[in-house]
This record gives structure tokens, C-alpha cells and sequence, in this order.
């Protein structure tokens, strides 16, 4: 726990508006309490998320008011297997001017914005999915030869349907690396569809309004990455990380037998940052180990692999990574 008092007290300012911000969006975005709080944790972590879902769910709705509530200039690109890579970058045209005189102009694309959404990414091709890779990593593109900056700051939240779905391409490892947590949506449980069928089917629909300000966001940011993680949060990270390397001397037997690839350190990385929004979110000033548990699948579960044997089983990776959060947890209560 920190004994900053300026951290303290940011710390108290931020929770209110964070309740305030997580109020305003599940008046649209019904339910689901779980997705919003990861959506946001992307944002507070200063990273991009990958929702995954049938389609009909709400991932363009929540994404539409996340944009709203946090203040953020939103672009939104509809992918689709014909979508090239200037249609989102943007790309250089020759102008006349007046007196005749010929120059090449930029054109900014879409992903010139503080948060793209990028809509059914799947369904665009491998070559169009990798022009986003660079602007995920180092927040600009290169066009023509010339590095552009984009704005500050700078969100991917992608939606994607599941894979096994006609006409859609699974994303390379590369860039599913790139993003900081994948967040499954699943379906509304009955209480949750009824409030959805009576929130969204009448005259009036809720309109979410701004809570932050893209200064504000910013400033959080910064705030989260001064938020102590102590030691043995630290040291459970790099356990779990560790222990779903096939090649690691910690890893298991059934890991070695069934991973094909694990987490690099990227992956570690997002599991710091993300313990830090979560309890940012729940108003504690510090990370615990449940946190850790809590956000092992939606930081691991995109950067790992099962191997052809264990997909021939029948084997879950969900399942692989719950039991070594729960192994992991009682070797430390015992310890």
C-alpha cells in the first residue's frame, strides 16, 4: 500500500469518476458488468482489447459508448475481405493547385483518432489485419516513406466473431499479441435479456454522456502505472507466466504435453498493468493475488497454443489455465 498522500487522494478522485463512468455506460450497455470493466481496464491501462462474440451481443454498442463516455475522439472501420490497408491508414493523392502547380497531399485514414473500432476485424484479410500492427506497438504508421504520429491517446478495440464462423480469418499471433486483454462476450443470462428487451425496444433509448475528458484519461493512466503492486502480486505473475511456458523448468507435465507455445514477457507485462486497473476499479488502493486469478484467462488465453495432440483430446485451454491459477495459488498458501 502507498503512503503517497498526492497518490491517495487522486486515487479517491479517480473512483468516483470511474463509478460515475461505469453507471453511464451500463444504462446502454445492459448487464455484463464483467466485459465493461475489462473494456475499461484496457483503456485505464492505456492498451487495446479484443472482443469476441456472436454477432448481435452489443460489442459495437459498447464500444460507441465507451468512446462517449471517456471522452474520445472515435473512428469506427467495418472490415470486410475486401478492405484495404489505405482505407485505414489513409494514403497520399496529388492535388492541383490554382497556379497549376502539382503536390502530393496526405489523406488521414480513419485510424487517425484516439479510439478505432475496429469492427469484425476477422473478416478482413491477413494483409489489411497487419496495418494495424504498427500502430498498435509504436502509436504511428508509416505512409510513403514517412512516420505519423497518432494522436494521444491512442485505442484499438476490436470485435471479432468466433473463427469457426464463414468468411472469416484467424488473426496472426503477432498481432493478437499486441492486444492487452481479449475479452469474451457472452450471452445474457434471462434476467439480463429482459432488461435489455425493455431498455432497447421502446421510444427512448439511454444516451451515455461524457465523464472523462481525453486529458483525464491520460492523467489516469499515469496515476495507474504509480499504483505499488507488492511482492507477492509480483511474484505470482511471474509464476503464472512462467509455469504456461512448455519449455520452462516450472511448467508441468500437462502443460509440456499439451502447449504448443506460451506467454512472453508481453504477456506479464499486461497482467501488471491490469491487476492495477482492477483494483483501481474496485476502489483498493493496492493489487491482491485475486486479481491475479481474476485476469489470468483474459491476459493468457490470446497468447498461448495448444499442440495438434492436445487438440485431438479434446483438451480446453480455458481449463489449462484455470488449473495452474489454482495450483499456483495453493502452492503459495501453503508456502
Amino acid at each position: 500500500m502507498t503512503d503517497d498522500p498526492d497518490l491517495l487522494a487522486g486515487l479517491d478522485a479517480l473512483e468516483a469518476k470511474l463509478a460515475e463512468a461505469r453507471s453511464s455506460i451500463t444504462r446502454r450497455f445492459v448487464g455484463q458488468e464483467r466485459v465493461v470493466d475489462l473494456s475499461l481496464s484496457a483503456l485505464l491501462c492505456g492498451g487495446h482489447g479484443l472482443l469476441i462474440g456472436l454477432p448481435g451481443l452489443g460489442k459495437t454498442r459498447l464500444v460507441e459508448t465507451l468512446g462517449t463516455v471517456m471522452g474520445l475522439d472515435t473512428n469506427r472501420v467495418q472490415f470486410t475481405p475486401d478492405l484495404m490497408p489505405a482505407d485505414i491508414l489513409g494514403s497520399e493523392v496529388l492535388e492541383t493547385a490554382a497556379d497549376g502547380a502539382r503536390a502530393f497531399k496526405f489523406i488521414d485514414g480513419p485510424i487517425f483518432c484516439q479510439l478505432l473500432m475496429a469492427d469484425e476485424i476477422n473478416r478482413a484479410s491477413p494483409r489489411t489485419q497487419s496495418a494495424l500492427l504498427q500502430s498498435m506497438q509504436e502509436r504511428q504508421v508509416t505512409v510513403a516513406g514517412q512516420n505519423r504520429a497518432l494522436p494521444k491517446p491512442f485505442h484499438v478495440l476490436a470485435t471479432q466473431n468466433p473463427i469457426e464462423q464463414e468468411g472469416t480469418y484467424p488473426l496472426p499471433e503477432a498481432q493478437l499479441d499486441r492486444f492487452l486483454l481479449q475479452i469474451e462476450v457472452p450471452y445474457p443470462d434471462r434476467d439480463t435479456e429482459r432488461a435489455i428487451l425493455l431498455t432497447t425496444t421502446g421510444t427512448e433509448d439511454e444516451a451515455a454522456h461524457a465523464v472523462f475528458t481525453s486529458a483525464e484519461l491520460i492523467a489516469a493512466q499515469t496515476m495507474l502505472r504509480r499504483m505499488p503492486v507488492g511482492e507477492t502480486v509480483l511474484e505470482m505473475i511471474l509464476d503464472l507466466v512462467r509455469a504456461c511456458r512448455p519449455d520452462d523448468s516450472t511448467a508441468d507435465d500437462r502443460v509440456r504435453e499439451s502447449v504448443a507455445w506460451g506467454p512472453g514477457p508481453r504477456a506479464a507485462q499486461a497482467l501488471m498493468l491490469t491487476v492495477r486497473a482492477r483494483a483501481m476499479l474496485q476502489g483498493r488502493l493496492a493489487p491482491d493475488a485475486g486479481d491475479v486469478a481474476a485476469l489470468a484467462l483474459p491476459v493468457l488465453g490470446h497468447r498461448m497454443a495448444l499442440n495438434f495432440a492436445a487438440r485431438a483430446r479434446g483438451d480446453s485451454l480455458d481449463a489449462l489455465i484455470a488449473r495452474t491459477v489454482e495450483e499456483i495459488t495453493q502452492g503459495r498458501a501453503a508456502a
